[in-house]
């Protein structure tokens, strides 16, 4: 069976990347998609041109006229392993999954985070809902595809590691590759989980909703229950921790974000990969998924013991000096908290979300607005307890020849940031509050809830109830994550039928009802019309 490169733009594109990445990181290298199609020969000058580029890097390959490589010349050396592994990590900063949809935009607008002022806003159907509107499912059908199009690509490689990576992946090379190979099957099985399938209850959690695929070859999967899915990440999970435990650097030497002594940043950048601690993390997630607040309370808290060491911590939460906003202005601080990030990934030319999405310049109807597409800071207030929240900063007012307007800039470029290209889809707050709602007693929970708001310069809350520490855990949760895609799992996680309101006419206090049957997008076009035929 043979594999074929994506197209040489993607090689040269990814070329580009690996050369012009700001962090000097090495993680772009040609990306590979499993296939069963042929494709038309290309143009003799675009071949002679993609020999060239790749003999000057390294020559790790040899072109041959049909522009293909064979599985066994991939999997014959370590770094062919690497360099597919490296594919899936590129692909999953595309457009249709984490690098826009699952992230920035239409699972955040879903969770009601923006203003709809009209109903032929480009994005109102997914503010209400509408998932089976013509653009919507064309959308979550691309997110479908391109997810298990990417488990597909985790199967080949689990498969080509064997339980000894055949003699090719010395160690700590197969700990990590098949690991993070593990961890990304399940963080997209997961995902997908979260979407497409109900939430989760003993009423519902044997009822079909998505396949879990194990498979290195195209084939039918069965739909499973949400408790079969879980129950085969959670194994995913176990297995990748235990395999990236004695191997992962980030454990002794942290997030390496630094490039490797030897030329090599294969063990750098761990921020980058779906390290050890990060699996981790999907499992406590995992587990509050399910329901078992013990289990993912334990995962959560021994999580923050290992990597907030005050001697060494891996993760800091506090403000480095590198961030002081005493020396860089609002529009340049550090809005990722780049240091909190426990997973995130590189996405190059990350500012054209930004001017998608948020930029004033933008026409009303596209762009994202937390308020009626003018300066008006009511919302952001309610939001907001303290002003002095480095959170708050993420929204500065920006003026056009037309008019002021509050603008979120998390994902702007400015002329100081550390990591103008990460990201994030885990980070250290999530955890915490992971603690807070997983603790027995309210004093516990609130320890957990104001360490996470210490390190974001907010004056400590002081609940009294259980009740009221959900309270401000849901509305700390909606600050921490804004722009990455979790605030709509955490209201379907919670069955909320009460969100803030995205309908800016009536009152930036007043909330919407929603029904728990809006939280289930109905299983794409393209799977429903495979398991017809």
């Amino acid at each position: 069976m043979k594999i074929k490169i994506v197209s040489i733009f993607k090689i040269l594109k990814s070329i580009g990347k690996s050369q012009l990445a700001i962090d000097n990181l090495q993680l772009a290298k040609p990306a590979y998609s499993r296939t069963f199609r042929t494709i038309a020969p290309l143009p003799i000058a675009y071949c002679l041109l993609l020999v060239v580029l790749l003999g000057a890097c390294k020559k790790w390959i040899d072109v041959k006229p049909n522009d293909r490589l064979t599985e066994d010349q991939l999997y014959s050396t370590q770094q062919g392993y690497l360099n597919a592994l490296n594919g899936i990590y590129i692909e999953l900063t595309n457009p249709a999954i984490y690098g826009d949809k699952m992230t920035v935009s239409n699972l955040d607008i879903m969770a009601q985070y923006y203003v709809m002022n009209s109903t032929t806003h480009k994005y109102n159907q997914y503010a209400t809902w509408e998932f089976t509107a013509d653009t919507p499912k064309v959308v979550f059908d691309n997110m479908w595809k391109k997810s298990y199009e990417l488990i597909l690509n985790c199967n080949v490689i689990i498969e080509r590691c064997g339980e000894d990576g055949n003699g090719v992946l010395t160690s700590p090379y197969f700990g990590l590759v098949k690991g993070e190979a593990l961890a990304l099957r399940a963080m997209l099985h997961f995902d997908m989980l979260r979407l497409f399938g109900p939430i989760y209850s003993q009423a519902d959690k044997d009822k079909p909703c998505i396949p879990y695929n194990t498979a290195s070859r195209p084939q039918s999967s069965a739909l499973l229950g949400s408790a079969e899915v879980m129950q085969h990440i959670i194994d995913d999970l176990n297995a990748a921790a235990a395999l990236l435990k004695d191997v992962d650097p980030v454990i002794t030497d942290g997030v390496r974000h630094s490039a490797g002594a030897n030329g090599s940043n294969d063990l750098q950048y761990r921020q980058y990969r779906l390290n050890y601690y990060a699996v981790k993390a999907l499992r406590a997630r995992a587990y509050l998924w399910m329901q078992d607040k013990t289990k993912a309370g334990e995962e959560a808290r021994q999580l923050l013991s290992e990597t907030l060491n005050p001697a060494k911590p891996i993760f800091p939460l506090v403000v480095t000096p590198e961030t002081d906003t005493s020396k860089i202005t609002a529009a340049d601080f550090d809005h990722m908290f780049r240091t909190q990030v426990i997973f995130g990934l590189y996405k190059t030319n990350r500012q054209t979300l930004y001017n998608t999405y948020f930029s004033p310049e933008i026409q009303e109807n596209l762009r994202l607005s937390f308020n009626s597409y003018n300066d008006n800071e009511d919302r952001l207030n309610l939001m907001f307890d303290d002003g002095r929240d480095h959170r708050k900063k993420s929204w500065i007012i920006l003026s056009t020849p037309a008019n002021k307007y509050l603008t979120h800039i998390k994902f702007s470029y400015g002329a100081y940031n550390p990591s103008p290209n990460m990201m994030p889809l885990i980070r250290m707050g999530e955890i915490l509050l992971m603690a807070a709602e997983c603790s027995n007693t309210v004093d516990e929970g609130k320890a957990y809830l104001n360490q996470l708001r210490l390190s974001k310069n907010a004056v400590n809350l002081n609940p009294t109830t259980m009740a009221q520490l959900k309270d401000f855990i849901t509305n700390e949760f909606r600050k921490e994550m804004i722009g990455e895609g979790q605030m709509f799992f955490y209201y379907k996680r919670n069955a909320m039928t009460t969100l803030p309101n995205h309908q800016w006419g009536q009152g930036v206090s007043l909330t919407k009802t929603v029904s728990l049957l809006n939280y289930v997008v109905p299983l794409p076009v393209s799977e429903v019309s495979n398991r017809t035929n």
